[in-house]
């Protein structure tokens, strides 16, 4: 009966889906989905070390993979499991009621944090142990010193131990069982206690330091004095026993107390329970006994998270219903046995309705569960402040695809708490996805201003940077993010796309291969190596190395793009197709896959469907400067410069410092004869790109063409310069020393010009 409710009260969370933090325990913890595995497990803190409960995740993505339903279903047989376990120490305690109190604890919403939380398998496997260990201990108490029980119940501790720290405090559960069973701690008693406590001590030492060291709760949210840490401690013993008492309402993460040592009032909860304490142990051999044990178990199974200790989690709340998951146990029984002993004709009729109402609130809070956009939206539903949450709910929007309510919601989070450098960055990068990256550049910034060295905002930085045109400084941007993070691969990945795109392909192509040693199953660096060889012109190896890359992520829309660009370099443009335009049906404004998918139409002959699809482009992506500049091109060479030079103009309003949007508006602007408003938008595009000998040409003609003929003679020095073997520029420039009367000067050009044409392949 009490595995069938339990099971019944969970049935509607087990078809949810991972949480937050469930990725760093599963879905993206190379221990478990990576090439990593037992011995990294057993021998570092990958997700914290947590060796047993990893163990057990490893076993499970062998059985079925990412499937959540198993997960779910494992953690939920753990509680049960616990449950029954409980039942049988309360027996084994003579508790009266003893089932009805494992039922009052196994079905009470304080738990469904634990249960529906796949995470939180730490909590429920833990607290099998931890019951057996008890369970184990009581038969060696029974047994006169039989010494397998006791070493049952040392393995079982070192299990809990290795399942969750948090259970350190079991010797102590373990010396009230003796207390309640022979009034008494004896010596024998104290000797084979000696091996729990040193395990414990070992193990709350480790803890304290990897929460400080390695899960970084270090810093201002910690800063308590040790009067502040009393008073919180107080504080949250009462306020988990009145969620026991009345369970509501709960929530994810409650609101952060503030305190403030001078306030008189936030000592209240501590001197009440040292009150309560006191008195509980002078009636400790009277009637008061039963909640003596039960007071003294719930404050030491509370112990480690009552604020004493620096835990990770205290940056958002100092109390969370996972915590009192051990702890409420006593309690509940005590109140399962209270119901039995004091109302004895009542008691089934109030203990199943009681089990009822349980139930049902359970249900219901375990439906919170299910994902993490109900989870995020609960909670700040019932704690607007949670910033946290907010931003959250702001990712959970975004992996959606969800873009304007994730960036309003990254917004809110922002106005709670401007000061945080992760929302400032996650919005910048949202903006960034949907091609508004002139306003994500503030943003990343800000960030970059609140945490100097975030190797991610640098990153992220640099690609909003890329795509208005400030290539050098996102260059830059890439290699400070791995300065300070030499194994970022994403940031390699960024970087070796830029230096391709400038040219610089072999160095490119290194740092694929680089990342690629770090992250063998990286799919985009298999498509950025794809990308280099194409410009290289291994056509052969770039198409399998695209291929690599959709075997690893068929879903990954730039890989579809750029396998397309090479079958088209390949000469194989029909086939292409059918890659752009799943890229395009993945990702509907991906700007630059139209403007290559229009490319391919064009080579075919389909020019109508070409420009079709770049006015579409235009339409999806109004704010992506690229889109507008591919539109740009095509109106200017099917003659319609005027519609041309609106969309070039409106591409560098959207992007001042973007080259080629400068370059093709002032080429435009040429070609309608107006040069004069030509000037400045070729003199800036050779600012932003000084590398680029055809911005150098296009600028000195616009200069001649402007009557600034001597302006003009080091323009086209500099672009002669850069690529020496352009005929044309050769005549142009030719053509300009003739006008100056620097004819020796002009025919050495003409004459290089005319070699040039001869030398040229036919």
């Amino acid at each position: 009966m009490l595995v069938a409710a339990i099971g019944l009260v969970y049935l509607a969370s087990l078809r949810g889906d991972f949480l937050w933090d469930d990725d760093l325990h599963i879905t993206a913890n190379p221990t478990i989905v990576g090439p990593l595995g037992l011995k990294e497990i057993w021998t570092s803190a990958r997700a914290n070390y947590f060796p047993l409960v990893l163990t057990n995740f490893r076993v499970q993505h062998a059985l079925w993979e990412l499937n959540p339903l198993g997960y779910r279903i494992v953690t939920l047989a753990c509680h049960a499991t616990a449950a029954l376990l409980l039942w049988r120490v309360l027996l084994a305690l003579a508790v009266p009621g003893a089932w009805l109190g494992a039922a009052l604890w196994a079905l009470h919403p304080v738990q469904t944090e634990s249960v529906a939380w796949i995470c939180e398998l730490k909590n429920t496997q833990s607290a099998v142990f931890f019951l057996a260990a008890i369970l184990f201990w009581l038969r060696w108490l029974e047994s006169g010193d039989r010494r397998r029980f006791a070493a049952l119940s040392f393995f079982c501790a070192v299990l809990a131990i290795l399942s969750k720290p948090s259970t350190v405090m079991l010797p102590v559960a373990l010396g009230l069982c003796v207390w309640w069973r022979e009034t008494r701690i004896q010596r024998r008693h104290l000797l084979a206690l000696a091996p729990f406590f040193i395990l414990s001590a070992v193990a709350a030492g480790w803890t304290i330091w990897e929460q400080k060291f390695h899960s970084g709760a270090a810093g201002p949210e910690w800063s308590q004095t040790p009067l502040e840490r009393a008073a919180i401690a107080g504080r949250v013993m009462w306020f988990y026993l009145g969620k026991i008492v009345w369970p509501e309402p709960l929530m994810f993460i409650y609101p952060r107390w503030t305190i403030a040592a001078r306030d008189p009032a936030i000592y209240v909860g501590a001197l009440g329970a040292i009150a309560a304490l006191a008195l509980l142990w002078l009636g400790r051999n009277g009637r008061l006994r039963p909640v003596f044990f039960a007071a003294l178990f719930f404050v030491a199974l509370l112990f480690p998270v009552l604020g004493f200790f620096d835990v990770y989690f205290f940056r958002y709340a100092f109390v969370g219903d996972h915590f009192q998951y051990l702890a409420s146990m006593a309690p509940l029984a005590l109140a399962g046995a209270a119901l039995t002993r004091g109302l004895p004709r009542a008691a089934p009729l109030l203990a199943g309705a009681l089990l009822f109402v349980l139930g049902i609130l359970t249900t219901r809070q375990s439906l919170n569960f299910r994902n993490n956009e109900a989870l995020w939206r609960h909670t700040v539903a019932r704690n607007p402040g949670a910033v946290m949450a907010w931003l959250n709910l702001a990712d959970t929007l975004a992996r959606a695809e969800r873009h304007e309510e994730s960036i309003a919601t990254y917004r809110q989070a922002l106005q709670l708490r401007p000061d945080d450098p992760h929302g400032w960055n996650d919005l910048g990068c949202e903006l960034t996805l949907v091609d508004r990256a002139a306003e994500a550049i503030p943003c990343l910034e800000r960030a970059l201003a609140l945490r100097p060295d975030d190797a991610e905002a640098h990153n992220n930085l640099g690609n909003a940077l890329r795509n208005v045109g400030r290539n050098p400084e996102a260059l830059a941007h890439y290699r400070r993010a791995l300065a300070v993070k030499p194994d970022y691969v994403g940031a390699m990945n960024n970087l070796g796309a830029e230096l391709a795109e400038g040219g610089s392909v072999s160095e490119a192509a290194d740092l694929f291969r680089a990342a690629l040693r770090l992250a063998p199953a990286d799919a985009a660096a298999h498509d950025n190596l794809g990308a280099a060889f194409r410009k290289l012109r291994r056509l052969t190896e770039a198409i399998a190395e695209h291929r690599e890359a959709l075997r690893l992520n068929p879903q990954l829309a730039q890989a579809h793009a750029n396998l397309g660009r090479a079958l088209v370099a390949e000469g194989r443009p029909a086939d292409a197709l059918t890659h752009f335009e799943t890229a395009l049906r993945l990702k509907p404004a991906f700007a630059a896959a139209r403007g290559h998918y229009a490319g391919a139409l064009a080579t075919l002959g389909r020019t109508a469907d070409a420009m079709a699809q770049l006015e579409r482009a235009a339409e999806l992506s109004p704010k992506s400067a690229e889109a507008l500049v591919n539109l740009g091109a095509a109106l200017a060479q099917s003659g319609r410069a005027d519609e041309a030079i609106v969309r070039f103009e409106a591409a560098v309003r959207l992007a001042p410092q973007m080259a080629v949007a400068r370059a093709n508006l002032g080429t435009a602007l040429g070609a309608a004869s107006r040069w004069r408003e030509a000037i400045p938008h070729l003199k800036v595009a050779v600012e932003l790109a000084p590398d680029n000998p055809s911005s150098h040409a296009q600028f000195a003609v616009a200069l001649v063409n402007a009557d600034q003929l001597e302006n003009a003679v080091p323009v086209f020095e500099n672009a002669l310069r850069l690529d020496p073997n352009s005929a044309g520029v050769h005549d142009h420039f030719a053509q300009l020393l003739r006008a100056l009367g620097r004819n020796r000067e002009a025919f050495d050009h003409f004459e290089k010009a005319a070699d040039l044409r001869r030398a040229a392949p036919r």
